[in-house]
């Protein structure tokens, strides 16, 4: 009987041995494989032994486990085997881009093949080495990055955890700040009265508070750009709330009416610079920035409906100025909230650590007040801002004194300000499904209709309760409308000065809440308080032509 073939293993191996056995016929999934290798899995000279076989590293774990068991079941009747040695694998080595230059240059002796033990890898900075794929029954170790997803590492469940609750306590920093916001602007209008007793004023000196708070919401527009750059959002935010707790400190004694308007130049300097970073940051996401919008500005809301409920009770009192000091205290706990949450990091470092950056490749370094004041759509969307805010902020403010003079209505008229203030807020959250169903763009249309025919009907029906509610439908209609102006934005402007442009649409609209209700103390300085109804249906009418002319998709380089 002839004895059967000793294994790899037990003794030298005759090249000639080896090539006289046939080959197994390739299946045609593993040609692509087996082209590779030209003639023979073993790379063979004359004798060798078994220490020195190269094999190659396309071999599997589970192929050599294979070959390793075989071995190790000999017949009975086989020769005494050789003392076995180890075999030692290749290790498979990284080829960069940098290395091509010497592997697989002219002349050069060596190419660059699997039978190398090198697998071509992407590298940063030149060009991607493609080398052929692998079927998945080989090896993991050897599949290329685009295969296994190398490239970006993978995000284990807690870390997901950990970027979710970091995103909402960040969303909720924000939304802390914007609340604040409506506080302020729902402060005002029902101490309003009381103000100009307290000081001896007419409407038209009065006013002048919102001529001071225009001149600090424009500078802090117009600085945004610059402090953003020199200081950073997380900084920039911080001062933001510092200088809203010295403001409410220089009024809270209730001193001059000049230091007053000095303090309402601060709070709109403040403000201006919250606003445009809370909008820009939000505005900004990768995911969900539709709904993140509207609830941002729901909380304006809530904070405009929950002020007038407090400051009514201190318009009453005889330290009415003392309300500024619930206002300071508010503010120092928001100072607390963004240092400890932001730590006065930039932007761009925040979105990072919480896989939220949405960096354009677009962006082009250059002059960026240039660039903004050059894109048209910023100054149309700012014209409808200032003109949406002014006149939110004159309803919310003139419409007390309009029930008190017009309608006999008592100091309590100032819950009507909540009023409209609460609509505000249900309006931006309520209507979220509607502006997705019939689209945001014909959803303003149709809102802005149906409050001007609402309006219309607190100009002519002398009843103080249906002015309440159609005062509070009006808040509920003009709610959605803001953050369908700032959701719009974010698709027609460049991503790049998203933060920018959010700031300057942000601060000239705030611009608006002075500039409008100093207007309207104007006309009720010369015509009465009666021309408050008009003034408010002329406004929304020209929001509705400068919302037309607003084009529906960017016409701006990305």
């Amino acid at each position: 009987m002839t004895s059967p073939r000793p294994s790899v293993e037990s003794v030298a191996i005759d090249s000639h041995d080896i090539l006289d056995v046939p080959r197994a016929t390739p299946r045609p999934a593993d040609k692509s494989v087996l082209r590779a290798f030209e003639s023979s899995a073993l790379d063979l000279s004359e004798t060798h032994s078994a220490s020195s076989l190269e094999l190659p590293h396309t071999l599997t774990s589970e192929r050599i486990r294979r070959r390793s068991e075989l071995a190790r079941a000999r017949p009975l009747d086989s020769p005494p085997a050789l003392e076995s040695e180890s075999i030692e694998l290749p290790v498979i080595q990284e080829y960069t881009a940098g290395q091509s230059s010497s592997v697989g240059g002219a002349g050069a002796a060596k190419k660059l093949n699997f039978r190398e033990d090198i697998l071509a890898v992407p590298t940063k900075d030149g060009d991607v080495e493609i080398a052929p794929s692998f079927p998945s029954s080989l090896a993991p170790s050897i599949r290329l990055a685009e295969e296994t997803d190398s490239i970006a590492p993978a995000i284990s469940a807690g870390q997901k955890a950990v970027i979710k609750r970091k995103n909402a306590i960040h969303f909720a920093t924000l939304c802390f700040t914007i609340f604040l916001n409506g506080w302020n602007d729902g402060t005002t209008g029902p101490l309003l009265p009381r103000i100009q007793s307290y000081y001896h004023l007419g409407y038209a000196i009065v006013s002048l508070l919102f001529i001071f708070n225009t001149i600090g919401y424009l500078s802090g527009a117009i600085a945004n750009v610059w402090l953003t750059d020199k200081l950073g959002f997380g900084k920039v935010l911080l001062l933001g709330s510092v200088l809203q707790i010295v403001a409410y400190a220089m009024m809270i004694p209730g001193g001059p009416f000049e230091l007053m308007c000095f303090a309402f130049v601060l709070i709109g300097f403040g403000l201006s610079l919250q606003n445009s970073h809370a909008n820009g940051f939000v505005a900004s996401s990768r995911h969900h920035v539709s709904t993140k919008i509207c609830l941002l500005h729901a909380t304006y809301g809530f904070g405009a409906l929950v002020a007038p409920l407090i400051s009514t009770q201190f318009a009453e009192q005889k330290h009415w100025s003392f309300h500024y000091m619930i206002s300071g205290a508010l503010y120092v706990l928001n100072t607390t909230v963004i240092w400890y949450v932001f730590r006065g990091k930039r932007q761009e470092e925040i979105k990072a650590e919480v896989d939220d950056l949405n960096v354009d490749p677009n962006a082009i370094d250059s002059n960026k007040y240039k660039q903004i004041f050059g894109i048209r759509e910023v100054h149309f969307l700012s014209v409808f801002a200032l003109i949406y805010v002014g006149t939110e902020v004159t309803i919310g403010s003139w419409s007390v004194t309009y029930v008190q003079q017009k309608r006999h209505g008592s100091a309590n008229a100032g819950y009507i300000s909540s009023g409209f203030f609460a609509g505000l807020m249900l309006g931006r959250i309520v209507l979220m499904w509607l502006n997705r169903k019939i689209g945001e763009r014909r959803a303003l249309f149709l809102y802005a209709l149906l409050a001007i025919q609402l309006e219309v009907t607190v100009w002519v029906v002398p009843s103080l309760v249906e002015n309440a509610i159609a005062v509070a439908f009006v808040g509920l209609l003009l709610g959605p409308m803001y953050p369908i102006l700032v959701n719009h934005s974010t698709k027609i402007l460049p991503r790049w000065l998203l933060t920018g442009c959010m700031g300057y649409i942000a601060g000239v609209g705030q611009a608006g809440s002075a500039v409008l209700p100093f207007i309207t103390g104007l006309l009720a300085s010369r015509f009465g308080i009666a021309s408050l109804q008009p003034f408010i249906v002329s406004m929304m009418s020209t929001m509705i032509v400068i919302w037309a002319l607003i084009p529906r998709v960017r016409h701006v380089p990305t």
